[in-house]
């Protein structure tokens, strides 16, 4: 197959988004299809509508391909393209924009049901965000679940390490993520504070949002944390490899997550985690087994789950090998990837059925 894809930016940005789509490209092309590569400019919400009306923008999408897959984080540019081009479309989607808790979400669960009303088909990280894009109108049939692996480092750690590390105090919370409202920095900084015990904790990612940065760090001045609280910013893999390894606990209570590929990462160092039920994180963490499941701004309960990780290292330990367990069980990329090749084939089949017809009609 000759397969485009089109997204925002560049595939080597480090977000879990644009890692699966560059996990994409590589495995269709070791299963021998071509994969042209389409970088649209970043959009501000705005700005990526007003490309609708740009013929110049629809131009840069006319490649040569059998089928065309688009990340979804730029469907505000593409609503009008995609009526226009003469192959079919598939969408990854790693979560509705409409799904976040939002002051515009009627507005965006507007334009993204329009946007999914252009497509041929639907690739989908977890069963939630299946569901999510059904509830807007995609076809169930043209629908795939191909969760990422969280295998971004796969570190050789056994039962003993887990068990050794539980024992030692005080606990060590980590943060990863996109530094911006949606993943819950401000409730986890909230929670440290209401804890009894003492928890130390890093907070690993880039500033998307400095606003909300500011705030947090308002946070932390105010509730006196500032010897407890390190903003470690965007790490290599082997500087954060080496902090997840220390750490007892990953700690991302999001407002929402489509799938949350940071948890898998953290359980593949034996790290339990505090997760959002909002979303499909609970898909990855079993409340009770491998982590904690809270509700979005609900400090109150991260500072539970923080207290109880600290008052008792055999449960820690014995929940971290289970989230290692979890980490192992979990489908890698050769599997995701061949669900997606096999919808990309069907609806490149269907797609030149529809030609033929055409061209049959016009002749």
């Amino acid at each position: 197959m000759k397969v485009g894809l089109a997204l925002y930016g560049s595939l080597d940005e480090q977000s879990g988004g644009f890692r699966y789509d560059r996990k994409l490209v590589e495995g269709l092309r070791r299963a021998g299809d071509t994969v042209e590569v389409v970088e649209l400019p970043w959009r501000a919400y705005p700005r990526g509508l007003l490309d609708n009306a740009d013929p110049g923008f629809r131009d840069r999408l006319r490649v040569d391909v059998d089928v065309l897959v688009q990340d979804e984080l730029a469907h505000p540019s593409l609503l009008r393209a995609n009526r226009d081009l003469p192959y079919p479309i598939v969408s990854v989607v790693h979560h509705l924009r409409a799904s976040e808790p939002r002051r515009l979400a009627p507005l965006y669960r507007a334009v993204e049901r329009r946007y999914l009303a252009t497509v041929d088909g639907v690739v989908c990280n977890s069963a939630a965000t299946r569901d999510a894009v059904a509830a807007l109108g995609a076809d169930p049939d043209r629908t795939v679940v191909a969760p990422p692996a969280g295998d971004r480092f796969d570190p050789a750690i056994d039962d003993a390490e887990i068990a050794a590390r539980a024992s030692e105090r005080p606990l060590r919370a980590i943060f990863v993520g996109n530094l911006a409202p949606r993943k819950g920095l401000d409730t986890l900084v909230k929670g440290v504070a209401r804890a009894d015990a003492s928890v130390d904790l890093t907070a690993v990612g880039r500033t998307v949002d400095e606003d909300h940065v500011a705030e947090v760090r308002r946070l932390v001045r105010e509730r006196g944390l500032g010897d407890r609280v390190r903003f470690a910013g965007r790490l290599s893999d082997d500087a954060l490899a080496d902090v997840l390894r220390e750490s007892h606990v990953l700690a991302v209570p999001s407002r929402y997550e489509g799938f949350g590929i940071v948890y898998l990462e953290g359980m593949s160092f034996g790290l339990p985690a505090i997760a959002s039920r909002a979303g499909g994180a609970n898909e990855t963490v079993t409340d009770g087994e491998t982590g904690v499941l809270v509700d979005p701004d609900d400090p109150a309960a991260v500072a539970r789950a923080l207290d109880e990780f600290a008052a008792d290292p055999d449960r820690t330990a014995e929940m971290g090998r289970a989230a290692r367990r979890r980490y192992e069980r979990h489908p890698g990329w050769t599997e995701s990837t061949g669900r997606v090749r096999r919808l990309l084939a069907d609806v490149a089949d269907a797609g030149d059925g529809v030609d033929a017809i055409d061209t049959e009609v016009a002749t």
